[in-house]
């Protein structure tokens, strides 16, 4: 009999710490979706994703390293759509229909190997309206420094352009009005994940109902 996963849906901020949180949820035994690194695998592979944003960006906006990689300049774009709504919507509108198809592919895969929990971890999980086909929807919160020191941390950007990325998104507070789950994450990596082993016995017990 062919079991249909629990569908969670992992999303914050930037800097909130989902990504960390999900790579838990990985180790405790989720399937887990990133759609966010998805979306980048196609900007680099999909010849009609990288077209597109070369009509939208500019041609210089790609380049190729010493080995001949491609390789997308990211800061370049995150400084126009972060200013530009439309073109921002316009990137959406290119990349979000693959992702989808990737997710449904996700989901297949996981109902032939017979897992319970498949977790989608995406950035703008409400505002694409994918949320909506999920069962539950967790959002990750943290205060505003420790945010932007983790995305300062991992190279996003400066100060000054990470609190200009929080201010395009949506306020974390309503994300959080929105969500079935919130993890706030303001410790350390321990206090994390800890959190992450309750809310993936959680859950279970939600999918054992729900199955």
């Amino acid at each position: 009999m062919v079991v249909n996963p629990f569908l969670v849906g992992v999303t914050g901020g930037i800097g909130s710490g989902k990504s960390t949180l999900c790579r838990y949820l990985a180790e405790l035994g989720c399937e887990l979706f990133e759609a966010d690194v998805v979306a980048k695998e196609l900007q680099l592979d999909d010849s009609e994703v990288i077209s597109g944003i070369k009509k939208l960006f500019g041609e210089n906006v790609y380049g190729k390293d010493p080995e001949g990689n491609l390789f997308l300049d990211r800061r370049m774009i995150a400084g126009v759509v972060f200013s530009d709504r439309e073109k921002l919507d316009a990137l959406n509108r290119l990349v979000h229909p693959k992702v989808f198809n990737a997710f449904d592919r996700a989901l297949e895969r996981a109902r032939s190997n017979g897992s319970r929990l498949l977790v989608k971890e995406a950035a703008i999980l409400f505002e694409s309206g994918s949320s909506t086909a999920l069962d539950f929807v967790v959002v990750v919160a943290s205060g505003m420094e420790e945010r932007v020191a983790r995305a300062v941390a991992k190279g996003l950007g400066s100060r000054e352009e990470i609190f200009r990325r929080i201010g395009s998104q949506w306020p974390q507070e309503k994300l959080m009005e929105m969500a079935d789950y919130v993890v706030c994450n303001n410790g350390s990596l321990e206090e994390l994940r800890l959190k992450a082993v309750a809310l993936y016995r959680y859950l279970l017990s939600l999918a054992e109902r729900d199955s």
